[in-house]
């Protein structure tokens, strides 16, 4: 099976206008792979760009230089320099992406907030709802908050929300940031046995987690992102 993401020599600086153009460099040099059925996590201090990476291989954050190749379908598609709706089309079949923060259409259910990645795919309504309704039972969130609008939800349970949503589909890559930050020992559990049956299933998983017992469970290996820190490659 060919690998689904490969990143190769990426790099990544943000201008800031309100300081004359100050340039500030985030990484570079970025060079690593995912293969089916890995969870790699990347490691590291605070503030070194590990979302900033996961930023870029979703299409959030633009590229200064390098490629980030992504299997759609058998089509190799380099997020760093498809245009808006090829990215769109790739996060539609092949990449998919938790991140830490829920945003969400205003009064619009939770169990249609979940069920929507599978109806925007062609999957019916109803059988999107029951898939959802089983990942929202599994996540322990109280079935009366299933019809409400999750925007009046408590961080964790927003988080639960966002984790079935990203969790729904059956992406071929799927980018982690801080999926357990907000929950507690028991929801973090049933999280990491998620992300195992993932991996069976043969995704390729690509996280950041700070909860060092959580990273310990599920990761493969750990990328330390120092490794592309601008003040090392200038060094």
């Amino acid at each position: 099976m060919p690998t689904p993401l490969i990143v190769s020599e990426v790099a990544k600086s943000f201008t800031m206008h309100l300081r004359g153009g100050l340039v500030l460099p985030v990484v570079a040099n970025v060079s690593f792979s995912v293969a089916s059925g890995e969870c790699v996590v990347l490691g590291g201090p605070s503030g070194i760009g590990k979302s900033s990476i996961l930023k870029m291989l979703y299409g959030n954050y633009a590229v200064d230089q390098g490629q980030i190749l992504v299997n759609n379908g058998g089509r190799i598609v380099d997020i760093a320099s498809a245009d808006p709706r090829t990215v769109l089309e790739v996060r539609r079949g092949t990449l998919g992406y938790v991140s830490q923060f829920l945003r969400t259409v205003p009064r619009v259910s939770t169990l249609d907030v979940v069920a929507e990645p599978l109806v925007a795919r062609g999957v019916p309504t109803d059988e999107a709802r029951e898939r959802a309704s089983e990942l929202l039972s599994r996540l322990n969130l109280p079935h009366d908050l299933w019809q409400l609008p999750p925007s009046t939800f408590s961080g964790g349970e927003q988080q639960r929300v966002n984790i079935a949503r990203g969790f729904i589909t059956d992406h071929a890559v799927l980018l982690l940031d801080e999926p357990t930050a907000s929950l507690d020992a028991a929801n973090r559990a049933v999280v990491v046995s998620m992300i195992r049956a993932k991996k069976e299933a043969g995704v390729a998983l690509l996280g950041i987690f700070h909860d060092e017992e959580v990273r310990e469970a599920v990761a493969d290996r750990i990328l330390n992102v120092m490794q592309f820190s601008p003040r090392k490659v200038a060094a």
